[in-house]
């Protein structure tokens, strides 16, 4: 195949504009909101199609990220969910559900994540199955926010692992519960 060494092929977009549209979709900005916003700033409409297009590289991304293989172990898994607004058709606020590991030597990383209205114990159930999927088999211990049945759904797909309260949810809990 030939390919033109003096002049660059013919891009629509620009590597730019492309981490913007992208970085914008990340704040849960529609692609028709997103393709008005170019189109102010550079004068040039581009269709949702094409704000798609560009994004598609991200959704690949995640794609990659949810089917990676996973290290057979860690020390230790924070499993916890945080509400932040998300922008559908509506903006509320939902469950962002993330388990965090830890490696024996230290380091760390996001190992699955999922959204949902609220937090569930049904949710969680779907991120340890898809743990153990991705190639993770053995974990030391667990720390989680001590949600009803979280010990038990650990202890199904994980039953040799410990399981702790996570120390900020309990001095939260202890300080609901005692006046000063």
């Amino acid at each position: 195949e030939f390919k033109q060494q003096t002049v660059p092929a013919y891009r629509r977009t620009n590597d730019t504009l492309e981490e913007t549209v992208i970085h914008l979709f990340r704040k849960g900005i529609t692609m028709s909101e997103i393709a008005d916003l170019i189109e102010k700033m550079y004068g040039h409409h581009y269709t949702p199609q094409t704000m798609s297009n560009i994004t598609k590289s991200f959704t690949e991304e995640v794609t990659a990220f949810k089917g990676r293989e996973l290290h057979d172990r860690y020390a230790a898994i924070y499993m916890d969910a945080t509400y932040i607004p998300l922008k559908r058709k509506t903006v509320a606020k939902e469950a962002i559900h993330i388990a965090v590991g830890i490696r024996p030597d230290g380091s760390k990383e996001v190992l699955s994540y999922a959204i949902a209205p609220t937090e569930s114990i049904t949710i969680w159930e779907e991120i340890l199955l898809d743990l153990q999927e991705h190639g993770l088999k053995n974990v030391l211990l667990f720390i989680t926010d001590g949600l009803k049945g979280m010990v038990g759904a650990i202890s199904r797909f994980y039953p040799k692992a410990r399981f702790q309260h996570c120390c900020v949810h309990v001095s939260r809990n202890i300080s609901h519960k005692v006046r000063v």
